[in-house]
């Protein structure tokens, strides 16, 4: 895994030199920033046939959490690894900066990870961004992640030639803070919502093709935690019910707390695949997982009646929230 020559030679450069590009407009024409603006979507990189989704990469390096690496493009589109260390319980930010990365640059943004035993990252991309950081440049704002070890975060790019980016990696929450001081009183909860797995999707799909009159839904949201201690069902409850999409729970007016082991005799059956897959997907082992069950029915007209149940589960020291809602109606 070999970077072009050009690249090796700005890896071995001053990073004092090589942060003076940062910001600054390369030397091209109108013309062609305009088209490098319209570039189309960056996608995760090829699987190899290894099953390791390092063996996809031009160069594989090394940054640490709080740390920043910089590095120059090469001329063909392709994707730049990047070795993190990681405690469990961590939060982090990752971004290709606007300090130190070309104008007109479009990345694209992957996380995978951990290394397991064999020296394998995987193929599943446990976190992905391509334009939410400066112009077109990449970033994800949080991701958490309950195991320790070894993840690959890689920048990938279309348009690369002459260009220098800066990955930067930060500690926002979690197990990597140092000091983290108690949760103030009546402290609220920002969640941003983190794709499920495949293999979580396939079994919820597996579930939803058995009746057309019971269909379930799973959503999956991470939450920033910058204290000491863990959060508390209610307040993750109230940070779902916030929500618009959940506002028809808001008027139940006696939800039952849960253990996770009493939410499977809930399930539907066909969704019952779903309660050992949630809890092995985003638990870390040891946490108390915590459940909050809504309740709502309604009718649309003669033959409608439809009975809904929303389940709030809290992976306290995972810093996760993970709606599963299950809905039947009459047909």
């Amino acid at each position: 895994m070999r970077r072009s020559l050009k690249g090796a030679l700005l890896w071995m450069m001053p990073l004092g030199v090589l942060s003076a590009c940062g910001g600054a407009p390369d030397a091209a024409g109108a013309e062609d920033a305009l088209s490098e603006r319209a570039q189309s979507l960056i996608s995760a990189p090829p699987v190899p046939a290894s099953g390791n989704i390092a063996d996809s990469m031009l160069y594989v390096g090394t940054v640490a959490v709080g740390g920043a690496q910089q590095d120059g493009a090469s001329a063909q589109p392709g994707y730049y690894g990047y070795r993190v260390q990681v405690q469990a319980g961590s939060q982090l930010k990752l971004e290709v900066s606007h300090l130190g990365s070309s104008m007109y640059l479009d990345t694209g943004l992957f996380l995978y990870g951990p290394k397991d035993a064999n020296g394998s990252y995987g193929d599943t991309v446990l976190a992905q961004d391509d334009d939410s950081g400066y112009g077109q440049l990449s970033k994800v704002g949080l991701v958490t992640l309950p195991q320790d070890g070894e993840y690959l975060a890689v920048v990938g790019f279309i348009n690369g030639g002459g260009k220098q980016f800066r990955l930067q990696v930060d500690c926002v929450g979690g197990a990597c803070l140092p000091n983290p001081q108690p949760a103030p009183t009546g402290h609220t909860l920002t969640l941003v919502q983190s794709p499920i797995t495949a293999g979580l999707q396939s079994a919820l799909d597996a579930g939803n093709i058995v009746r057309e009159d019971n269909i379930s839904h799973l959503t999956a949201f991470d939450f920033a935690w910058t204290y000491s201690g863990e959060t508390t069902l209610d307040t993750a409850a109230a940070a779902i019910l916030a929500r618009g999409q959940y506002r028809g729970y808001r008027n139940d007016p006696a939800p039952l707390v849960l253990t996770y082991a009493q939410l499977e005799t809930s399930m539907y059956w066909q969704f019952r695949p779903l309660h050992p897959a949630i809890l092995a997907t985003y638990g870390n082992g040891t946490e108390n997982v915590q459940v909050k069950r809504y309740y709502r029915e309604f009718s649309t007209g003669p033959n409608g009646d439809n009975w809904r149940t929303l389940n709030v589960i809290l992976f306290p020291q995972s810093y996760k929230v993970v709606v599963y809602e299950q809905t039947a109606h009459e047909i």
